[in-house]
């Protein structure tokens, strides 16, 4: 595995702040030369340091700010099922993170909506349909404290 140095280290802490800093604006602020800035940017992106680029968008002006943390508990849990599973919610635009977890449930979703109404129909209609589905447990986002996009680095 790969060490990284401070220079890559101030790179991503600075990409985590801005991803629309220019080679140039990076170079100013690790205090190096454009080029080794473009190469190191370019060694970390192709080692996968860097997934991607994204902008963050105001979910409540989008009218998507209801947001609940949906946990799933699955009727049986094997390889196939739980690849099935994963499979299916890649493909609901509505959750937004999906961790397998342990204890009672066997998956925690992110999902955002424009309201409890439209929740309910999605809950019914969207993920109601899933075959493998046991039972759900959703809990309801009142206020966001903390949302931190990146790494403690």
């Amino acid at each position: 595995m790969e060490t990284l140095d401070q220079k890559d280290l101030l790179i991503l802490r600075a990409l985590q702040e801005n991803a629309r800093l220019t080679v140039k604006e990076l170079a100013a602020v690790v205090h190096l030369s454009s080029t080794p800035v473009f190469e190191r940017l370019k060694r970390l992106e192709a080692n996968g340091y860097i997934k991607k680029y994204v902008a963050v968008l105001d979910a409540e002006k989008l009218n998507q700010g209801f947001q609940v943390f949906c946990r799933v508990k699955l009727r049986r849990m094997n390889r196939d099922i739980a690849a099935d599973f994963a499979r299916i919610v890649q493909d609901i635009p509505q959750v937004t993170e999906c961790y397998n977890i342990s204890g009672d449930y066997d998956y925690l979703l992110k999902i955002h909506a424009p309201d409890m109404k439209y929740y309910q129909e999605f809950l019914l209609n969207v993920l109601g349909t899933i075959e493998s589905l046991g039972s759900v447990e959703s809990i309801f986002v009142m206020d966001e404290v903390k949302h931190a996009y990146g790494l403690s680095i």
